[in-house]
């Protein structure tokens, strides 16, 4: 399965959350699921387990950017870990780099730090990477180049953090850099999850 470049709202309106790492947009102007019958349709049956495994499943992937084939391999990683597989989970979704380079406020969101890493803006420790699955650990800065210190979006986004930066990331206003703290927790992820399911969910299906 290809990563989604579909109406991001709508997604959002399907999982019934925002996702900070998807859109700066909100789907509380119309919070309920897409669909002819509109507000109608949010008048459900009972959910499923597995649904609600589904969901909590989905709402990771769609927030980070990931299609099925890569969030099925963090997982087997993730399981293989000696760290309880959630938060081993987790901890790898918010050291990739396209994230990191969103939490740390030089983008509005993941999709667009995505865009901005592939173009070679970035540099870890002092060296260009061009690879959005890069995963920083520890120590790590990851900064703007020379040329790229000015450019539009970054600034833009830089000026409006909207979402807060997480104790794991330290960033310095004055020269433009973000250091990796420590290694990020469930309580990273910037909306409401269940992590137990989506190991649930895996567990059962692979």
């Amino acid at each position: 399965m290809s990563r989604y470049t579909g109406p991001r709202v709508k997604r959002m309106r399907a999982l019934g959350i925002d996702l900070p790492g998807l859109s700066r947009k909100t789907m509380w102007d119309r919070p309920y699921p897409p669909g002819v019958h509109g507000p109608k349709s949010a008048r459900r049956r009972k959910i499923s387990d597995f649904k609600k495994q589904l969901l909590e499943k989905q709402k990771l992937r769609f927030n980070y950017g990931l299609n099925e084939g890569q969030f099925r391999r963090l997982y087997h990683e993730a399981v293989h870990s000696k760290e309880p597989s959630g938060d081993k989970l987790v901890e790898f979704l918010e050291r990739r780099l396209d994230n990191f380079v969103f939490r740390s406020g030089f983008a509005p969101t993941i999709p667009a730090a995505r865009q901005l890493v592939c173009h070679g803006h970035f540099l870890v420790n002092g060296r260009r990477l061009d690879i959005p699955s890069y995963r920083v650990r520890e120590g790590d800065v990851v900064s703007l180049r020379e040329r790229s210190q000015e450019l539009p979006t970054v600034a833009a986004s830089l000026d409006d953090v909207r979402l807060a930066r997480p104790d794991w990331i330290e960033f310095d206003e004055g020269k433009k850099t973000a250091t990796v703290k420590g290694a990020p927790k469930v309580d990273s992820v910037p909306f409401a999850l269940e992590i137990d399911l989506v190991i649930e969910y895996y567990s059962k299906q692979l």
